[in-house]
């Protein structure tokens, strides 16, 4: 999937992922892990992306770099004609945000007699009830990520990844709901919606909720 331009792509992939190391920057646009060492050094040296030492290393953008990453995904949009059908798949993903958070809520934490609680759990019926709106919401999401990967090619996998989180919640493993350090439901989403708001340009900060 190298169908964007590699220096959009590498600026993206850090965008994702904020920060990286060079196999995952390949990797996430499968691209050849010696074009990203050069395309990186080559970012580096104009300012638009620095790397980070110590226990937690790789690299990042800089705010530069935020800026440039952005100016081309316009670029892409307005040269492919995908802007409304990119605009069109945010609204409908936009349209089940809210209720995938709730979710998302709703399965870590319980209403005590003081207020939040964590979900011990306990309660079956409450639990069954929450993922089966994990099942409703994933039957919707799931036609906007196929709509986005036919209108531009870097945007596939999202279908994929989402549907194995799904298997995982479905086998019983509900840390795939909202678990770190995994695939889990909540990062793949996470990550598709700040996709989508990188490629149109918009802050999350200035959604309707």
């Amino acid at each position: 999937m190298t169908d964007g331009a590699p220096t959009l792509l590498v600026l993206h992939a850090l965008r994702l992922r904020s920060l990286a190391s060079v196999d995952v920057v390949a990797a996430r646009f499968g691209l050849e892990e010696r074009e990203v060492e050069a395309r990186l050094s080559e970012l580096d040296a104009a300012g638009l992306v620095t790397h980070r030492d110590g226990r937690v290393s790789g690299w990042r953008l800089t705010g530069a770099g935020r800026t440039h990453g952005e100016e081309l995904l316009a670029r892409e949009l307005d040269e492919s004609g995908a802007r409304d059908r990119v605009v069109d798949a945010y609204e409908r993903f936009l349209a089940v945000n809210a209720p995938f958070l709730a979710v998302c809520t709703d399965w870590q934490v319980v209403e005590g007699p003081e207020g939040p609680v964590v979900n011990d759990h306990a309660d079956a019926a409450r639990d069954a009830e929450v993922l089966g709106r994990l099942e409703h919401i994933h039957r919707s999401v799931t036609p906007v990520t196929d709509a986005l990967a036919a209108t531009l090619g870097r945007f596939d996998g999202y279908t994929a990844r989402l549907a194995v989180a799904h298997q995982h919640v479905g086998a019983g493993e509900h840390e795939w709901i909202t678990a770190v350090g995994v695939d889990s439901y909540h990062t793949v989403w996470f990550e598709l919606h700040e996709d989508l708001l990188a490629t149109l340009g918009r802050e999350r900060s200035q959604e309707r909720t």
